[in-house]
């Protein structure tokens, strides 16, 4: 798969339309999961893959959860669904509006930061739901050293000058809608416009401006932050650090960022392409990744979980024809890889891989 390009995997990918409607259902599970749990977590969200499965698909709280990143990913999933929505509508123009009130969904009020200084001395902040920035905003790069973005009295205009760059280049068509999103992206980063929020902003919208040219919807994966970071560090090096700069990038200055953006949509897509097309019983899929078991055992556990309600070993091995010292070696395997998990009742489990 490392030689597959963006053009194969979506040439692919429309081979397969349409899509049945149980297909459909199939992928939008799976990427509501994904996408939610990927962009909290790459913020820092603690909730693990099987608890935001079970939060955003049946509103449960399963074990110890913090109430806020509860609360974050909740609104995150209707961020999401407002993203959706909003993309369907092709013909209405993206508005500064949109992107505010996406912003005050996810954040649903304002809250105030404190913090320590060198020195012990305490302050705080307010940071605010739908409004841009009105204090400076930095980051310390992994290489220690301070990335200043736009200012706060910057901000407007140059957000002002995003969106209407954004309809203008989309009614031309000069650019592809990978390309347009990357570039948005990036063009977004550097306004960093929002006091928090901007990077899980950043990739509903790159996802808002797939979905509007009918393209599949991605997610940047956790496990990919540090590839993810370093693109856009490298861009930044090409670009410069001025923020008006980076706010008005053209599609050739940011070539370490769309490499890596063009390789990440040709994987999520393709993979899209052998989730909906592979029929094989011993694959299985797990936040993005393929899981091919080498024996069917690992298949017929799986299955004899997700039928029944409760479980015991002795039942397992009743039902798979498997002996008890071995769906134990299995088990303990897939609870290792958190694929499975003890539910709350004597015998229940819980199956977070799909197929």
């Amino acid at each position: 798969m490392k030689y597959l390009n963006v053009k194969k995997a979506l040439a692919s990918w429309q081979d397969l339309q349409p899509l049945s409607e149980k297909d459909r259902d199939r992928l939008s599970r799976r990427f509501t999961v994904d996408f939610n749990y990927n962009s909290n977590h790459i913020e820092g969200n603690t909730l693990t893959y099987g608890q935001t499965e079970i939060l955003l698909l049946f509103g449960k709280v399963i074990g110890e959860a913090d109430v806020r990143d509860v609360q974050e990913m909740t609104a995150s999933n209707v961020g999401l669904k407002m993203m959706r929505e909003e993309a369907a509508v092709k013909e209405v123009p993206l508005t500064q509006n949109f992107i505010r009130t996406l912003h005050k969904t996810l954040l649903k009020e304002d809250y105030t930061v404190h913090r320590e200084l060198p020195g012990g001395v305490q302050t705080s902040y307010v940071i605010h739901a739908g409004q841009y920035k009105t204090r400076p905003n930095s980051v310390i790069t992994r290489y220690g050293d301070r990335f200043e973005y736009a200012s706060p009295e910057e901000t407007p205009g140059l957000m002002a000058d995003l969106v209407d760059w954004y309809n203008r280049a989309e009614q031309e068509g000069k650019l592809s809608p990978v390309e347009l999103a990357a570039l948005f992206h990036y063009r977004y980063i550097r306004i960093h416009p929002f006091e928090d929020g901007n990077g899980r902003i950043a990739r509903l919208m790159v996802n808002f401006i797939l979905s509007r040219h009918d393209y599949p919807m991605i997610v940047i994966r956790s496990r990919k932050k540090s590839e993810y970071l370093e693109a856009l560090h490298q861009t930044d090096i090409e670009v410069g650090s001025v923020p008006y700069d980076g706010a008005h990038a053209d599609i050739k200055d940011i070539k370490p960022f769309l490499k890596f953006f063009n390789g990440l949509v040709a994987t999520e897509v393709y993979n899209d392409v052998l989730f909906v097309s592979e029929k094989d019983e011993n694959v299985w899929w797990y936040d993005g990744e393929r899981i091919v078991f080498r024996t069917p055992n690992y298949t017929k556990i799986l299955n004899a979980m997700r039928t029944e309600p409760a479980l015991t070993l002795a039942d397992m091995k009743k039902l798979t024809g498997i002996s008890v010292a071995a769906i134990q070696k299995l088990l303990d395997q897939l609870i290792q890889k958190k694929f499975v998990e003890r539910g709350e009742k004597n015998g229940s489990w819980r199956v977070f891989l799909t197929q």
